[in-house]
C-alpha cells in the first residue's frame, strides 16, 4: 500500500470525485490479501487506527486546508469511504480472498420469537364485550372525530345546557364557519354510535360498542384526557327497567365471579330516563368495608338508564330526512336501556392498579406483568 498522502490542490466536485475515487481504489487493492484473521487486523489497523490511521491521516491533512463550503462534501466522502473500509473488514473471505455468500443452514433451529400480548386494556375491553356477545349482542364502531349532533344535541345536550360542562371535549379547529350541529370534536363517549345505529336501523336492536373516548380533563391518578369505553343499548318492544337490571346484574357475575352482588342508585344522564348509577359489592372485601371500597363495602362502576324519549325524538328526525320509515322509533310502542363503562377503571379493579397513567406510560416492567 501507498503511504504517501495524495495532495489535494482544489476542492470542486470534480477534484473530489478523482481523489476519493484514488483512495478507494487503494482501499479495493488491499482487500485482495485479506485471507486470515490477521490480514483483516492489519487492514484494520492500517485504514481505521485510531492515532496513525490512513483514513484519518488523509482527513486531517485535507479538512486542515479546506475552506469552509468544503467540509461538507468532504466529509459525506469520508463516511462513504469509511463504510466501504468497514464492509470489506466484515465480508467473510475463503483461502483464496474471494468473498462468499452465507447461506441458511435448514438443520439449525430457528430464532424463536416470542409472541406479543395484548394490551391490558385491550384485554379487558375485550374481555367486556365477549360477555356480551355470550348474551346475544353485536358489536358496533364509529368514528373519534364526531360532529356536534351526534355526540350531543341528538343525545339530549342541547346547546349551552350545563351537562355539557361534565363532558368538556376537544373542538377540531376552524369549525366556526359552520352550523353549531356540524361543528366537529373529538367524541366524550362511544354514545354517538348508538345514535348511528339507530338512524340506519331499525328496531330491535342490540350492540355494544367498545372504543376510545377524548375529554378536556387534567390528567390524575383516576382521570386521562383519553380513555377507552363499552357501551350498550338494547331497543326492541316492552324493554323494561327489569331488562336492565338483569343484564347487568349477569354482566358483573361474569366479570368479577359469581358472589358479587349489584345495586342501583337514582341518578341523572340527559339521554336515559330514569337513570341510575351501578355500585358492585366490593371485590376485595366481600362487602365487609376495606380501603379500596373506602370502607361503605361497595364499588361504582358504570351509568346507565332507559332511553329517553326525546333521544327516540331526534333518531325519527334523522331517519325523516333520509326518507326512512318515521314510525320505527314510536316511544308508544318502542322501549330501550343503555349503559356504559369505562374500561380503565375496571382494569384497575380487576389489577389492583391505583394510577391510570401507568396504562399509557409504556413501561414495559409494567405490561410485562401480563404476558
Amino acid at each position: 500500500m501507498n503511504d504517501a498522502i495524495p495532495q489535494l490542490l482544489t476542492y470542486d466536485e470534480a477534484a473530489l470525485d478523482s481523489a476519493f475515487a484514488a483512495v478507494a481504489e487503494e482501499v479495493r487493492s488491499g482487500t485482495s490479501a485479506l485471507e486470515t484473521p490477521d490480514a483483516q487486523e492489519a487492514f484494520r489497523l492500517h485504514w481505521l487506527g485510531r492515532k496513525q490511521g490512513r483514513l484519518k491521516l488523509i482527513s486531517e491533512a485535507w479538512l486542515k486546508s479546506a475552506p469552509a463550503e468544503a467540509r461538507k462534501p468532504l466529509g459525506i466522502r469520508f463516511n462513504q469511504l469509511k463504510q466501504e473500509i468497514e464492509a470489506a473488514l466484515e465480508a467473510p473471505v475463503t483461502a483464496t480472498g474471494t468473498t462468499t455468500v452465507r447461506g441458511i443452514d435448514i438443520t439449525l433451529p430457528g430464532t424463536v420469537r416470542q409472541p406479543g400480548i395484548a394490551h391490558p386494556l385491550l384485554q379487558t375491553m375485550q374481555e367486556i364485550v365477549r360477555v356480551f356477545h355470550h348474551l346475544g349482542y353485536s358489536t358496533n364502531l364509529g368514528p373519534q372525530v364526531e360532529s356536534d349532533f351526534y355526540n350531543f344535541e341528538a343525545l339530549n345536550f342541547p346547546q349551552n345546557h350545563p351537562a355539557r360542562d361534565t363532558q368538556d371535549t376537544l373542538q377540531i379547529a376552524d369549525q366556526g364557519s359552520k352550523a353549531s350541529r356540524d361543528r366537529l370534536l373529538m367524541r366524550t363517549h362511544t354514545s354517538p354510535v348508538q345514535i348511528r345505529t339507530m338512524v340506519a336501523q331499525a328496531p330491535p336492536i342490540r350492540i355494544v360498542i367498545p372504543g376510545k373516548v377524548h375529554r378536556n380533563d387534567a390528567a390524575d391518578a383516576t382521570h386521562s384526557p383519553i380513555f377507552h369505553q363499552v357501551e350498550g343499548l338494547c331497543v326492541d318492544t316492552n324493554i323494561t327497567f327489569s331488562d336492565l337490571k338483569g343484564t347487568l346484574d349477569h354482566a358483573m357475575k361474569a366479570l368479577f365471579g359469581s358472589n358479587v352482588k349489584t345495586r342501583f342508585f337514582p341518578s341523572f344522564f340527559p339521554f336515559t330516563e330514569p337513570s341510575a348509577d351501578v355500585q358492585i359489592s366490593c371485590i376485595f372485601c366481600g362487602g365487609k368495608g376495606c380501603r379500596k371500597c373506602k370502607h361503605s363495602g361497595w364499588i361504582e362502576l358504570l351509568g346507565c338508564g332507559m332511553v329517553d324519549p326525546a333521544v327516540f325524538a331526534s333518531v325519527t328526525e334523522e331517519r325523516r330526512k333520509l326518507g326512512l320509515d318515521d314510525d320505527a322509533y314510536n316511544p308508544d310502542r318502542i322501549t330501550g336501556f343503555a349503559f356504559g363503562m369505562g374500561v380503565e377503571r375496571i382494569a384497575m379493579i380487576q389489577h389492583g392498579i391505583s394510577d391510570i397513567g401507568q396504562f399509557y406510560s409504556g413501561d414495559m416492567r409494567f405490561l410485562e406483568q401480563f404476558a
